[in-house]
């Protein structure tokens, strides 16, 4: 399972709650950062040693996938994995099996991986840091969480959940209760609103910080302040339209589901050849042209060798196609065969001026 999403729109809430949900829920819910783990210990953190395979290894390490073992494991930022990573992710997914570092056999295990990304895989793929196999594998099912500001009503369950968390944890929850008399409330509705008509690009991350500010610079007090750092936020970021917070949030764009696709392997390789050169290496435009997934057409590029990558082609190769077509980069796109991303990528790479 694979969560798209921005940064702070509570990924790892939805991954908790496909776990408490299933039959799973009585085993542990592990959740790891692949972008905070060192490269040289990822191995180890990931599939686990045995004692004595590195310096100061006095005692056998269980790894992620072990210590999840029955239950869910949730990758955060997958996109950070490093190649190597993605490689012994890919086998694992595949046969079901670790091997620890410094063991001579494989481990079976039985988990159920939700990974979770706020960058564009597919660009990746294409910029050579990230392998298309392993998204295949990642995106049988995937759930895009929109960001708070097109789930508008959302925002008043959300601000109300933190408000009582936060409140609860000081022991002062009996500020939510009404007053009898006529005192002034403790939270007052110009202030709810203002927020409301903020944007949040942080999202629910962002809101449950200002939430908790608000709650500690307001002990004691009579009324709920906005505190200056808040209030500066408020006044500097364009708010959202008034329209906006009145009219209903669109629903967030539909990514297709795999029934809407057609099977990649009805594609031949002249079919998917002609695809991309009709939308100029493209991927994104040839996948709608051919009627499959971003993924799949990685898969199928993959798969076919006449087809190359701009990550295979040599410096000789880029100099030699620019000064044939006069340094135009659209030209050489036509010539190399490659994506212009792809192509600018591999430009970079290899530190041709």
């Amino acid at each position: 399972m694979l969560l798209r999403g921005e940064t702070g729109t509570g990924k790892e809430l939805v991954a908790r709650a496909v776990h408490e949900a299933s039959p799973r829920r009585d085993e542990p819910c592990l959740s790891v950062n692949m972008g905070a783990i060192p490269p040289s210990l990822a191995t180890s953190e990931l599939f686990g040693a045995v004692k004595g395979s590195y310096t100061n290894s006095v005692r056998d390490h269980l790894g992620y996938f072990q210590r999840a073992h029955g239950g869910t494991l949730f990758l955060d930022e997958i996109g950070e994995a490093s190649p190597e990573v993605q490689v012994m992710l890919l086998r694992v997914i595949e046969t079901g099996e670790v091997q620890r570092v410094g063991a001579p056999g494989l481990q079976k295990v039985d988990v159920r991986l939700i990974a979770a990304t706020d960058a564009d895989l597919e660009d990746a793929i294409e910029e050579g840091r990230f392998r298309a196999p392993l998204l295949h594998r990642l995106s049988g099912y995937e759930l895009m969480i929109p960001p708070l500001r097109e789930r508008r009503d959302d925002f008043g369950r959300l601000f109300c959940h933190f408000l009582a968390e936060e409140l609860r944890t000081i022991g002062e929850e009996h500020r939510l209760i009404p007053p009898e008399d006529t005192s002034p409330l403790w939270l007052p509705t110009s202030v709810v609103a203002r927020l409301a008509r903020y944007s949040w690009p942080g999202n629910i991350r962002q809101l449950h910080n200002t939430v908790r500010q608000m709650v500690i610079a307001s002990r004691a007090s009579e009324t709920v302040e906005i505190v200056p750092q808040i209030e500066r936020l408020l006044r500097e970021v364009t708010p959202l339209p008034e329209a906006e917070i009145v009219a209903p949030a669109p629903p967030p764009r539909r990514r297709a589901e795999a029934g809407d696709y057609r099977s990649p392997a009805e594609v031949t390789e002249a079919e998917l050849m002609e695809a991309l050169r009709a939308n100029r290496w493209e991927v994104k435009l040839a996948a709608e042209q051919l009627g499959i997934s971003r993924p799949s057409l990685y898969l199928l590029i993959d798969k076919f060798p006449s087809i190359r990558k701009a990550s295979d082609l040599t410096r000789e190769e880029i100099l030699e196609a620019r000064q044939a077509c006069g340094g135009s980069l659209e030209a050489m796109v036509d010539r190399l065969e490659v994506s212009k991303k792809g192509l600018l990528q591999r430009i970079t790479q290899l530190g041709i001026e």
